[in-house]
Order: structure tokens, then sequence, then C-alpha cells
């Protein structure tokens, strides 16, 4: 379409129009319009209502205004078409939107305007942009910092290189893990456990010097420090615990453990680093506290038996037959040299941890309070405690007190015994069991132990099976305790053992004849025999060595046989069967019911050796079944 005669209005390039302008100085802009925005927009300025033919030709001055009102109006003259204004209306619309399609290939051929809208960044933008700007400029804060700590650590690293062995360095080391105090131009240190309300009156300090040798390398290559401390004679060496459990023929071997020593303990080096030698010496002054501390107790305390305190050993009876020996060995390499036995020292490991856990436990509560306690009260004893003595409390009042709050009245050498006979119990109980469960393979014994124990109860588990018939069980528990055992047996009966092997092994004995009467009893039910008679004590034939024998009675479904077995924990089991002949039946008899005549008359002995099955229960159900198709 010819462009000539036809008026393009195009607008300038300008900005757009502000919006807001914040209190920072932004501004921001109105958002362009979009293209069909555009066209809504200037199709809402289009009047369709107006028809532009009534004003051609129409004169636009005042002049010509004037002139035209004094001619005479011409008369009214009516169009030949009743639409014709809507077709011209329609036909310049049609013109302007020709008009407006040029102009839109013009500007997307882009090759004689460019149509363009200048691109505005919005608001969220800029505060993208702002994020990123503050990242960049963290981000380069960070690896400023990062550049300095590296030259800082590698400044530091160099200067200990440098001053490795520099002797103040070192003896800030020191001071860091030790207490050290300077008297003149002397640094003691301390290795005691007095800050923790030790009464150990052993003075456990040493001495910190320079040290004066020319060479600084050890014979093995390694850096050799500056400063060297020295420890107490009587902190020199190696120490520890040994606690043994003895038994009879150990009994008289009361030689000291310092001529048993086991080969590769001796004295620390003279050249060791200085926190080696502390650590050895602060060890060796643990060990010492503690064996002074069992041996005031073990004069002091009163016992069943006596305790012996023979040079570096304590020994005490916890049993009869048992012993237990706690002994220091202290090895400072000065000792005159004795032949090593070949065979391994054996000692009791966790009793020993028990005895280091429980004087650092004392350690504990000497500085820690148990709470309730005042927030801002001194370190000390409760008020109820400190009033004892006005108020007069007894002894019994004190243990209760301090039960509450959480003390063991016990001294350390009663703890460590209790202690050492649940343990000497627990595996008594462990070695009976599995006796018992080899030597008894009719019925099965299992047992299984509880994992969650502490260190003075512990619990056991017995069942007691017959194999192919495991529905069928009788199962007991064991509490092990110090020096007793509570069983609790099926029925929820409880019962209290001493130490004696004798008494469990009796009892489970015992609790197997009874399982030989329950197997019976079942079968009886399963198989449709009747039940005549059920005794779990008997009091007829021979008495039992121990426990109480049991028996059972029952006839078949016809009642013409009757089983007798009689299970005794010593005597062990007997079985009899009666066969009762239909014509010996007394009609005058009042019983009406012939089966109760099997209650008397003679009984067979049964060999249960001789019968088929891989156990007793098998061996009677077999039985049973025989006798009821026969």
């Amino acid at each position: 379409m010819a462009l000539a005669g036809v008026t393009v209005t195009v607008e300038p390039v300008l900005e757009h129009q502000i919006q807001e302008v914040k209190l920072d100085g932004q501004e921001v802009y109105v958002p362009p319009l979009s293209m069909s925005e555009n066209l809504s927009k200037l199709a809402h300025k289009i009047d369709f209502y107006k028809d532009e033919s009534e004003g051609k030709g129409k004169p636009t001055s005042e002049g010509e205004k004037d002139g035209d009102e004094e001619k005479v109006l011409a008369p009214f003259q009516p169009s030949l078409w009743p639409w014709d204004s809507v077709r011209n209306k329609l036909k310049s619309s049609l013109t302007e939107i020709s008009v407006l399609l040029d102009v839109l290939n013009l500007a997307k051929e882009k090759r004689y305007m460019v149509a363009e809208n200048v691109s505005q960044e919005s608001p969220d933008q800029k505060v993208s942009l702002q994020l990123l700007a503050k990242k960049k400029s963290l981000i380069e804060a960070s690896a400023c910092l990062m550049r300095g700590a590296d030259r800082l650590k590698k400044s530091q690293i160099d200067a200990s290189n440098r001053t490795q062995n520099d002797f103040h360095i070192e003896l800030l080391k020191l001071r860091q893990n030790w207490r050290l105090k300077r008297v003149g131009n002397t640094i003691f240190g301390d290795l005691s456990y007095k800050s923790a309300g030790s009464r150990f009156m052993q003075a456990g300090t040493f001495e910190v010097v320079k040290s004066t040798e020319s060479s600084l390398e050890q014979e093995a290559g390694g850096p050799k420090s500056c400063l060297e401390v020295h420890i107490p004679s009587e902190l020199e060496g190696v120490a520890y615990i040994q606690v043994e459990v003895k038994s009879v023929p150990d009994m008289m071997d009361l030689t000291s453990a310092t001529l048993k020593m086991p080969a590769g303990l001796g004295s620390v080096p003279s050249d060791a680093y200085w926190q080696q030698k502390l650590e050895v010496a602060q060890n060796v002054l643990f060990c010492k506290e503690l064996f002074a501390q069992l041996a005031r107790e073990a004069v002091q305390v009163k016992g069943t038996s006596p305790h012996m305190v023979i040079s570096n050993q304590i020994i005490t009876n916890v049993f009869p037959g048992i012993q237990l020996c706690i002994v220091l060995c202290h090895y400072t390499g000065k000792e005159k040299k004795m032949p090593l036995s070949p065979q391994k020292l054996e000692h009791n490991h966790v009793l020993e941890h028990s005895l280091h856990q429980l004087l650092r436990e004392v350690h504990y509560r000497n500085v820690n309070l148990d709470p309730p306690h005042p927030m801002f009260a001194t370190l000390g004893m409760t008020k109820r405690r400190r009033l004892a003595g006005p108020q007069g409390v007894t002894r019994g009042e004190l243990i209760q007190m301090a039960a509450r709050y959480g003390r063991s009245s016990d001294t350390l050498l009663e703890q460590i015994i209790k202690q050492t006979k649940h343990a000497v119990l627990r595996v008594r109980t462990m070695h009976l069991i599995d006796e018992l469960a080899v030597s008894i393979q009719d019925p099965q014994i299992t047992a299984h132990w509880n994992c969650l124990n502490n260190s003075l109860q512990s619990s056991v588990r017995i069942n007691i099976t017959s194999y192919g018939y495991e529905s069928v069980r009788t199962h007991l528990s064991l509490v092990i305790g110090v020096d007793s055992i509570q069983v609790i047996l099926k029925d929820g009966r409880t019962c209290t053992l001493s130490f004696e092997d004798k008494e469990l092994k009796d009892l489970i004995h015992w609790q197997v004849s009874q399982f030989h009467v329950l197997v019976v009893q079942q079968l009886v039910k399963f198989q449709g025999w009747m039940l005549l008679s059920l005794s779990g004590g008997i009091g007829s034939g021979d008495m039992e060595t121990f426990g109480t024998a049991a028996s059972i009675m029952f006839a078949s479904p016809k009642g013409d046989r009757v089983l007798a077995l009689k299970s005794g924990p010593s005597s062990g089991l007997s079985l009899s069967l009666k066969n009762l002949d239909p014509c010996e039946y007394n009609k005058s008899s009042p019983v009406t019911d012939p089966k109760w005549y099997n209650l008397g008359g003679q009984f067979k002995a049964i060999n249960l050796d001789r019968l088929e099955g891989r156990n007793f229960a098998s061996k009677m159900d077999m039985l049973m079944a025989k006798l009821t198709s026969g």
C-alpha cells in the first residue's frame, strides 16, 4: 500500500516515565507497554461514532463561519443507502490497520527504521545485582583474610621450627598441662591429687631445669627438649595394681609380685620426653595412693574374716577356698634380677579397672557436689551434714543422708570385695550350667545370659526343652547377687540359694525331673488318654536325697491299660504298666466306670532303655500310640 497522503506519527525515543524516586535517590520507572498493550491503547482512541465525512469541506476560520451563516441553508438530502456511514467508518478503520501493518513490516525487516525498546533494569534485577556485588566484595574480603591467616600460620610454623628447642616455648607447653610454681629462681611442679581432695600425704613435687646438653638430638633421631624434669626417687619407675583371685592350690604362694614382674616392663629411660616421664610418675603416685587407701581400710574395717596386709600385698578371703589378692607392683629397674616365670600371670583386668574407677569417683565427689546444692555456696558438705554435730545426728541417720545424696557408705575395700564375690559366683554359675548341659542330654538345657548387668548383679534364664517337643518347656530365672542366688520358677515361686554349687545343681536336677512329668501330662492331652492322678511331691516310696519326686498315672481311652510314671531327681525314672481283662470286672462292685478298676492290682515295670525313640518324650509318645492301637 502506498504511503503517500497518509499521516504517520513517529514518537521520539525518550526514557520511560518516572514512577517513584526513593529516599536514596534511586528512580523507579514505569515498565514499557508490550505490543499487544500498545495496540489495545491505540484501538481505544478510535471513535467509531464520529462521522468524518460531515466535517469535510467545513470552514475552520471565524470569517468563513460568518459567511456561511449568511448563506441560505440547502434543503436536507437523505443518503441514497442507509448503511453508507457504517461503510465509511469500516473503510477508514481498514485503511488505518493497513497502514499499521505496513509500519510493523518495516520495523520487523529493520530496513528503514528500528522499533526496539530501550531496555531498562527492573527493580528486582537491581537488587540481585546489589547482592552479587556484595557477595563479590565479601569473597574478596574473605580471600584477603585467608591469605593473611595463611601467612600467619606459615610464620608460626617457621617460628615453632626455629624455636622448637627454645626453653621458654617448652616451659609454656609444660605450664598448659601441669601446675607450676616458682620459688626463687627454681621452678617446681605438682603431680599430686590434692586439688581433688586426696588424703595421700606423698608429695608429688618435681623440678624443672634447663637442659645443659650440647646435643639436641636423641639416639633415635627425634628432637630433644630443652628442659628436663627431675622426678622424686619414690616416683621413679613403673607401677600398677594387680588383682588376683586365687583358689585353694595357689593360696600358699605369698611371693611378692615384684619378683614376678612380666617381661617388657622397666624404668622410664632418662632421655625420655618430659610429658611421658610426668605421666608415668603420676600413675605411680595414683597406684600408691590407691594401695595406701586399701591398706588403711584393711586394718580399720572388721569383716567376717581378717584381712592381711603383707608388704605390698593385701589378702582377704572371699569365699571358703577363694582368696582375693591385691598387689602393688612397683619396678624401678634397681631391683635384683630374678628369673622370670615363663607362665603368663593370671590377673583380673576388670577388677583392676574397677579399683581405679572407684578412687577416681572419690576424687570427683570431693570436688563436685551432687545436686541439689546452693548455687552460690562454697564447695563442701551440705547444710544438713554441717549441722549434724550440733543437732546430735546418729550414725544411722548419717548413713541414710549419705545414701540420699548418692554416696555409698561402703569403703573401697568393701566395694571391691563385693564385686569380687559377684564375679566369682557368676563364673561358678556359668561353669555349672555348662557342665549340666553337657552331662544331661535328655532333656536339653540352654542358658540365655542378660547383656545388661552391673558390677553387683546379673541374671540368666534357663530353658529346659525336649528335642522335637519344643512347645513344652520349663524355664527358670537366676538373679546372681553378691553372695546368694535368687531363683524365680515358672509358676512365680521364688527361692534363695547360697553361694554353694551343690544347691543350684540339686535345683536344676529337680526341675529336670519335674519336666519329665510335664511332658507326659501334655502327651496325655494330645492323645486323648485319661489322667487319673498327678502329684508333684509324692510321700510314698523311698525318700529322695534332695528335692521331691513327682508321679503321674493315666489310662488309655478304652480304660484297659494304665501307665504309672515316677520321676525323682536322685532315683530317676520308673515306668509301670497294668493290663485289665474285661472278664475280671466285678459286677457287684459299686464302681460303675470300669476304668477305676485299674487303680489296684499288679503293675509290671517297663525298661525305658529298650523302648524305641531318640529321647524320653518320643519313647512315651510311641508307647502310648502303640497301646492305644493295640
